[in-house]
């Protein structure tokens, strides 16, 4: 006998029926995989707060003032912590501001921040949706 004739015999082929089955598994995993990747894409691109920092200024040894816009989604708080450095690059001043909701996107900001020694840079570390 061929090695046909005994794959047909004891039963080692895969019916037609079983490859369709196995690939139609294949397209809904992947199906799903995709889908879910690019809902994720979406939803962290809703919520996403881009950060411009526009300079700063050393008033005096215990305050600098940092400038600053960024872009949010209309109609969401956002959160910014803002950070004064020392030449060091040591923190000696830190400050967490809340912004209101507002009706544009993008708002410009200057914010005061107390340090504990002179700053030699003052900056936005980061913002987000509260």
């Amino acid at each position: 006998m061929t090695s046909p004739e005994l794959d047909d015999r004891y039963g080692r082929t895969a019916s037609p029926m079983a490859k369709r089955l196995r690939w139609g598994v294949v397209g809904l995993v992947a199906v799903v995989f995709f889908g879910y990747i690019g809902w994720t894409t979406v939803v962290s691109n809703m919520n996403a707060v881009s950060v411009d920092d526009l300079g700063y200024e050393v008033v005096d040894e215990n305050t600098t003032q940092v400038h600053f816009q960024f872009t949010a989604p209309e109609g969401r708080n956002v959160v910014c912590a803002i950070e004064a450095l020392d030449e060091e690059f040591g923190a000696v001043g830190y400050r967490l501001v809340e912004y209101p909701a507002g009706e544009q996107r993008g708002q410009k900001h200057s914010e005061t921040v107390r340090t504990v020694g002179e700053a030699t840079t003052g900056f936005v570390s980061g913002c987000w949706v509260a």
